[in-house]
């Protein structure tokens, strides 16, 4: 099966090809069978001992993994043989057997769960006359029979139920290294041998004391809370599977035949025409070509509300198909699509593993292995005085320790966060960065596309003596019309506002564009005879007139007498932009506002914004150097930009955005990508992100405490061995609750 993946048509189903060479690939997967950060690390330096792969990256919290490999000299099946030769499974990630292969170890792990409960049950039912009888109230024949019955409902348990962790162990031994069911499967099996000799020899050395209770019991809180952290995981971390796996897996196509039919959303080509039913989700960016509808981009753009998609107008691959029925035209597919830009992020982020998380995954082997000397030394001390008590103070000191807690804590809540995020259309490149982003206490923002929109308003209208205001819009109008530059879009569309304004109608003919300077033809009043009119709409020196000292944007109108009108525009604030400010001032956060541009355009800008402090007329480098002026004053900052000119201050900055809807396409050097409108997520990404740090705190606070509370009451003998597996269980799976509330809604307190 294996085999089946070295064919070059199917690497694209899971691999894209780097831009270091047409031999360098990048493949994402799916690993089954691991566990804890041991296990992560295993599987690493396993994939990067293969001749040929250059580099590795797996996440234990997401149980994603990231190769980069050379076609020339390996291919996919040697080494994920690898991975299959270290005991485990890697899956390629966009493949639809991945979900398939989850869907079938979650129903496996549930039916070992119900194996575990109803053996469970049963052998406390067993235990319990043992447990309340007085002396000889029992008989000893009777006490024998529900031993026995005890140990043959342990039987089930010990085959079936653990099996993951007696093969998860056999794998660590066969390896020689140690994950964290090793010191489990000990447990296990000591708990079963110690009951067994004492129930076939009851006067042997390790005594007639029973444990079946204990066994069944805290191996089925140990599979509940595997089960539940699965399921919790998958959850916080749903945002990333939810989008990668939002794409259909066909789509209805125009044959030449003229009929439609389904085929696989990968044999799709440019210029196909597709027909989208209600309800399903759109496979590729493309144009609608007939009926109308309203689509639903808030996973992919931050758009809260559906939007209106009729003829000539385009659809995003991810976005889905609410109301109307409509035919397509396929313009991009793969990975050239803003779903798979978008995917691509957040799949590096998924693999990312912070500086804390790091560091806590060195340690995950010295503590497993300290582990297990300690339960060994802990049974050598208590074999002297119990025999049988020793190796039940073992299996505490070997069930009772959980690193997993302290690997979970971490990532479970920087992937809980970023899934947040994403839901409300900011999307993480780096999960580091949450960390750094908790810590800012200034923000600096671009002006153009960022405080402000693309559009342009038109604010202001000044004439010569004799000319009607009215008359020079309609002039104006009438070149604007031939052009799509944003200024003349601006003038347009105040005129399609006013129409009652605009009584009088010019048409313009011969009509030119100068790039960069301006619109010249001739105009004549709809509907009359008269002599056309030569108009130059531009700038002063295109239009023949001196130059305005103004610092406003302005458009000059002129005739063959010269200088007609001149037009003063003034950029489109966002609708957030206010609200986001006064919110980051309330949370303590300085703002800033540097830009480019003149310093009458900047001023006007901060002051509708709110903003006192900004810098205007800075260069790309003046930029970055405003940056680390604040950075070596002690402050943390964060770049909120455009990504045009903004590129040295995003790569310097702290913590970084990169904003508006073509953000996917050039922000390779920003922390935060928010192709959507609103501005408010600079806000909200700042408020999430320090919430995730208490979090992550009191996640390995909780770890550390507890480990250091529990072992030495294990030691000492005072904490029973079913009490040690509900107290693993509870403590991975209280890690990973808490992580889980950071994957909530928007919240009604601070800057969120």
């Amino acid at each position: 099966a294996l085999q089946l993946l070295d064919d070059p048509l199917e690497w694209s189903a899971f691999s894209v090809a780097k831009p270091e060479g047409a031999d360098v690939w990048e493949s994402r997967l799916v690993i089954e069978g691991m566990r804890c950060a041991a296990c992560a690390v295993t599987i690493e330096q396993t994939l990067r001992q293969v001749p040929g792969v250059e580099s590795a990256e797996v996440n234990a919290g997401s149980a994603r993994a990231r190769v980069i490999w050379r076609a020339d000299r390996v291919l996919p099946s040697q080494w994920m043989r690898a991975v299959q030769e270290a005991g485990y499974r890697a899956v390629p990630a966009n493949d639809s057997t991945a979900r398939e292969e989850r869907r079938r170890e979650a129903r496996q792990a549930l039916w070992r769960l119900a194996v575990a409960g109803l053996c469970m049950m049963q052998v406390m039912m067993y235990a319990y006359p043992a447990y309340v009888a007085r002396p000889g109230d029992l008989a000893p024949e009777m006490e024998q029979l529900l031993r026995w019955a005890s140990w043959v409902l342990s039987l089930p348990v010990l085959l079936f139920s653990c099996g993951p962790f007696f093969r998860s162990a056999a794998r660590d031994v066969m390896q020689r290294r140690i994950s964290m069911d090793l010191p489990v499967a000990l447990g296990i099996l000591i708990t079963f041998g110690v009951s067994t000799a004492g129930t076939f020899d009851p006067h042997g050395p390790a005594g007639q004391e029973v444990y079946f209770d204990s066994l069944t019991m805290f191996v089925f809180f140990l599979l509940l809370g595997r089960w539940l952290e699965v399921r919790l995981r998958g959850r916080t971390a749903g945002a990333l599977e939810a989008l990668m796996n939002r794409l259909p897996d066909s789509v209805l196509c125009l044959c030449q035949d003229g009929n439609y039919r389904r085929m696989a959303v990968r044999r799709l080509q440019t210029g196909d025409l597709i027909r989208v039913l209600p309800g399903e989700t759109f496979p590729a960016d493309g144009t609608v070509l007939q009926g109308q509808t309203t689509v639903d981009e808030a996973l992919l753009t931050g758009e809260p509300h559906a939007v209106v998609r009729t003829v000539g107008q385009t659809v995003i691959a991810g976005s889905v198909n609410l109301s109307g029925r409509v035919q397509v035209r396929i313009e991009r597919i793969g990975e050239d699509t803003r779903f798979a830009q978008i995917v691509a992020l957040m799949d590096s982020a998924s693999l990312s593993r912070p500086r804390i998380a790091r560091t806590v995954d060195r340690f995950a082997k010295p503590f497993l292995i300290a582990v297990v000397l300690a339960a060994g030394l802990a049974c050598a001390y208590w074999w002297q005085q119990d025999p049988a008590k020793a190796l039940m103070v073992a299996v505490a000191v070997l069930v009772v320790t959980c690193p997993c807690a302290l690997s979970l804590a971490t990532p479970a809540a920087l992937l809980a966060a970023a899934g947040n995020l994403a839901r409300r259309g900011i999307l993480v490149r780096r999960l580091e960065a949450l960390e750094a982003l908790a810590g800012v206490d200034t923000v600096v923002f671009d002006k153009t596309g960022t405080l402000t929109t693309d559009e342009l308003l038109l604010s202001a209208v000044h004439t010569r003596p004799g000319v009607d205001v009215t008359r020079a819009l309609a002039m104006a109008l009438a070149l604007a019309e031939h052009s799509v530059h944003p200024l003349s879009r601006a003038i347009v569309r105040y005129a399609s506002d006013r129409p009652k304004l605009m009584s009088t109608r010019w048409s313009a003919d011969a009509v030119s564009e100068t790039i960069g300077q301006g619109l010249a033809g001739r105009a004549v009043t709809a509907g009359t005879m008269h002599v056309p009119v030569t108009l130059r709409l531009g700038t002063a020196a295109f239009c023949a007139v001196p130059p305005s000292s103004a610092d406003s944007i302005q458009v000059f109108l002129s005739d063959e007498d010269g200088w007609l009108a001149t037009f003063e525009f003034q950029e489109v604030l966002r609708a957030d932009a206010v609200q986001t400010v006064v919110a980051l001032r309330r949370e303590g956060v300085a703002v800033y506002l540097v830009s480019g541009d003149v310093d009458r355009a900047v001023s006007q800008v901060a002051a509708r914004a709110g903003m006192t402090d900004f810098s205007a007329g800075v260069t790309p480098q003046g930029k970055l150097d405003f940056l680390r002026a604040r950075q070596s004053q002690g402050h943390k900052v964060a770049v909120v930009g455009d990504g045009l000119n903004d590129g040295p201050a995003l790569a310097g900055a702290d913590a970084s955005f990169a904003f508006g809807q073509h953000a996917p396409l050039a922000q390779a050097r920003s922390d935060f990508v928010v192709p959507g409108e609103q501005l408010q997520a600079v806000g909200d990404a700042i408020g999430l992100a320090r919430r995730t740090l208490v979090v992550v705190r009191q996640n390995l606070w909780w770890a550390i405490v507890y480990n250091a509370v529990c072992v030495p009451l294990a030691v000492l003998g005072w904490l029973p061995a079913w009490l040690a597996g509900l107290g693993m269980a509870s403590s991975s799976l209280l890690v990973v609750l808490n992580a889980a509330r950071l994957a909530g809604g928007r919240q009604q307190t601070g800057i969120i």
